[in-house]
């Protein structure tokens, strides 16, 4: 990753909640293998409609994530947060622009190199599942809440 110990690149990876339920071993091989990219201010790291090949965690710095619609308001992600998560898992077309804000700091981690860390270690993947399908089902709820208030004032 950096210039940082394996620990740290470990510690760093157990402060992104998708990563942290994957346990030490299986963060070490995610760290070992995750490349570190360095942005200069305005760099773009992808566009919208580009094709995802993994996911990137801010480090240090921040990315703004231009959407591809006006009609839809950007957001910066900051240290720690994981952008393009579902191209960890799947083939996926980046929805945003991500932009850096000043000097900033990634780590990418390929889909080949997830699914491997989620084959090696089926107690991490297992675990990841659960929790996904419990943020999921959380989604489900907070959707119809909104549904039934849309209703309500329709």
């Amino acid at each position: 990753m950096s210039v940082m110990s394996l620990d740290d690149d470990i510690d760093f990876f157990e402060q992104v909640p998708i990563f942290a339920a994957l346990g030490k071993q299986a963060l070490q091989v995610l760290a070992i293998g995750a490349e570190t990219r360095h942005l200069a201010n305005g760099a773009v790291l992808f566009y919208a409609g580009e094709l995802a090949e993994g996911g990137y965690v801010v480090q240090d710095g921040a990315l703004l994530l231009e959407p591809n619609s006006a009609l839809e308001i950007g957001r910066v992600a900051g240290p720690g947060m994981l952008v393009n998560e579902q191209a960890l898992l799947t083939d996926n077309v980046c929805a945003t622009t991500a932009i850096a804000k000043g000097p900033t700091v990634v780590v990418r981690i390929s889909r080949n190199l997830f699914r491997k860390v989620l084959e090696g270690y089926p107690a991490a993947a297992r675990t990841l599942r659960d929790e996904t399908a419990a943020r999921i089902g959380a989604w489900m709820h907070d959707l119809e809440a909104v549904k039934k208030k849309l209703q309500k004032s329709g």
